[in-house]
């Protein structure tokens, strides 16, 4: 039997031990964590949507009109209306001809990878990929290529290597990386990908909402339709402020999904009442483009600022600034100074990001003020031994 309590103090001892916090309330800028106020730079809330009053409204009025659950599976009897319109709003957001509701941004790419990629079929992934596309190789039974990061003449390579074995090949990638912050380099993914005639997969979750015209994301800040991606997947938790995924493209792409994604046919629907709420979530971060003016001023702020002290940043011009600590100590030692100081940052740590590369991930929101970005550029500057080399080994 494994000892579990020494596993568990292995990890507390490489300081990879993790803590739930308690949110006191709604989230936001100003939540109340674990009793106390704090001011936050570390949530996905990247529109300000999250605690929005409209939103809030319309979550209050679908539970009246549909009630709390959904009761079923969508093939059952769960999909509803709000569902229906909740779909066809982020088709025409993300311009596909159709959209397909999930639960969670992991079923969802679990969901897409393993109904598309037969037993033995190549999966190319980059390194950084989200979990859920690794795991969705992996689950489907598919021959999981991964490639360094961004590198697409390493993948290139690779594809070469297989010589004319690509066809029906899936590549997956990152829109926006949600740990480092970087674009995927999608135009020469979507070329290569037409070169092998393969599929081009895009996990936008950090993407949409915040970049790109109309914040349609990476693929359309890149110009690219749905030809050079043909599937596009999208979450509901983040810039949106509510929960759950979609997955756009065209109408034969979802109904292989419906007929076949396990993680969409035998689980239960999203709360209509939800849906509801989210259908005005999307229309405000479509209408309201000075949300993403306001990121884009705050994290030029942040970063004119952070040059200014010598820190390590990482390139990003989004909402994501990951600050290098090197060392999984280090970075749990510059996060709980911050929170000693009342700012909650979080200590982002292996297995989540490559041993060696701990940070802090920073991020911003468009409810965040000029004097916010200040203070914590004022307290990162007198991060405890902040100067020293974040390749230190751990």
């Amino acid at each position: 039997m494994i000892d579990l309590g020494a596993d568990l103090a292995r990890v507390r001892a490489a300081h990879l031990y993790r803590h739930r916090r308690e949110l006191g309330g709604a989230q936001g800028v100003r939540p109340v964590i674990d009793g106390r106020a704090l001011l936050a730079f570390c949530s996905n809330d990247y529109l300000g949507l999250a605690n929005h009053p409209l939103v809030v409204e319309a979550l209050r009025e679908g539970a009246l009109r549909y009630g709390v659950g959904s009761g079923a599976a969508h093939l059952v009897s769960g999909h509803g209306e709000a569902h229906r319109r909740l779909e066809e709003q982020l088709a025409d957001f993300v311009q596909r001809p159709r959209a397909l509701l999930f639960s969670t941004g992991y079923m969802a790419n679990l969901g897409v990878i393993s109904a598309l990629s037969g037993r033995g079929m190549p999966v190319f992934a980059d390194r950084l990929d989200h979990a859920s596309l690794i795991d969705g190789a992996r689950l489907g039974g598919a021959r999981l290529h991964r490639y360094p990061h961004r590198d697409t003449v390493a993948l290139e390579r690779r594809l070469a290597a297989m010589g004319g074995a690509t066809g029906g090949a899936l590549l997956a990638t990152d829109g926006v990386f949600s740990m480092d912050g970087d674009l995927a380099p999608l135009v020469a993914l979507a070329r290569i990908a037409k070169a092998a005639g393969a599929w081009l997969m895009v996990d936008d979750a950090h993407g949409l909402g915040v970049i790109g015209e109309g914040g349609r994301g990476s693929t359309a800040l890149y110009g690219l339709d749905p030809d050079a991606v043909p599937i596009l997947v999208g979450t509901l938790g983040k810039a949106f402020g509510t929960f759950g995924a979609f997955v756009a493209g065209s109408e034969d792409l979802i109904e292989t999904l419906i007929q076949r994604a396990r993680s969409y046919i035998f689980t239960t629907a999203l709360p209509p009442a939800l849906a509801h709420a989210t259908t005005v979530a999307v229309e405000l971060a479509r209408r309201e483009a000075w949300r993403r003016a306001r990121l884009r001023d705050l994290v030029a702020r942040f970063r004119r600022g952070a040059a200014g002290l010598g820190l390590a940043l990482m390139s990003s011009d989004t909402p994501i600034q990951p600050l290098l600590a090197g060392t999984s100590r280090r970075a749990v030692a510059w996060s709980r100074y911050l929170e000693d100081n009342g700012v909650l940052v979080t200590a982002i740590r292996a297995p989540t990001v490559p041993p060696g590369s701990a940070r802090l991930r920073i991020t911003f929101s468009a409810d965040h003020q000029d004097e916010d970005v200040d203070h914590l550029l004022d307290l990162l500057s007198r991060l405890p031994d902040h100067g020293r080399d974040t390749q230190e080994v751990e």
